[in-house]
């Protein structure tokens, strides 16, 4: 009698829990998606790519959502668990499409309208900067991330990361002017 009793209270603390656990998972998807997605696209740069990743951070955050203890903190805890999954599809073997896929998106780019040019134009002068001044700006212009919250994300100190965007700034504003100037001498 006593282990019937035991097996119906259980039954409902774990149906409530997995509610509430799922109530948690769904309020964070519908805040926090569209920016996981836009930080993936910027880290890849390719649609189908940025959302598989963005689908494996959410997948994760969901199997260890018990691990984030302080929802305020959870966008960090999604962009670290972005950047996991981006290196780990770096350690699986590829087949390079690079050439196919910049044919499609010149393509595509061509038919675009002026903004989507002038974006495109600056996403590629700013996938030329070297990775250790590009992640800490996309992390501070797309997510929306302090210095000291970059900092902690990528386990740097405060000074490096400030020396880090201010060189991405300063390399980017190059690029860009250089850019002007020789449009200018071309037309």
């Amino acid at each position: 009698m006593l282990k019937r009793w035991r097996n119906k209270s259980v039954e409902p603390a774990v149906s409530s829990d997995m509610l509430s656990k799922q109530r948690r998972y769904n309020s964070l998807v519908k805040a926090l998606h569209a920016d996981i997605y836009r930080y993936a696209f910027w880290l890849c740069g390719d649609r189908q790519v940025a959302e598989d990743i963005t689908q494996e951070t959410f997948l994760r955050a969901w199997r260890s959502l018990d691990s984030l203890k302080d929802d305020k903190a959870a966008k960090a805890w999604l962009i670290t668990i972005l950047r996991r999954e981006n290196a780990r599809r770096f350690e699986r073997k590829q087949f390079d499409y690079a050439d196919f896929a910049e044919e499609l998106l010149e393509d595509s780019v061509s038919h675009s309208n002026e903004e989507q040019v002038e974006q495109y134009w600056l996403r590629r002068q700013i996938a030329k900067l070297e990775f250790e001044y590009r992640e800490p700006l996309l992390l501070q212009l797309i997510a929306g991330f302090s210095g000291d919250e970059i900092a902690e994300l990528l386990s740097l100190n405060r000074n490096t990361v400030m020396t880090r965007l201010f060189r991405a700034r300063n390399q980017l504003k190059e690029l860009l002017e250089n850019c002007e100037t020789r449009g200018q001498a071309n037309g």
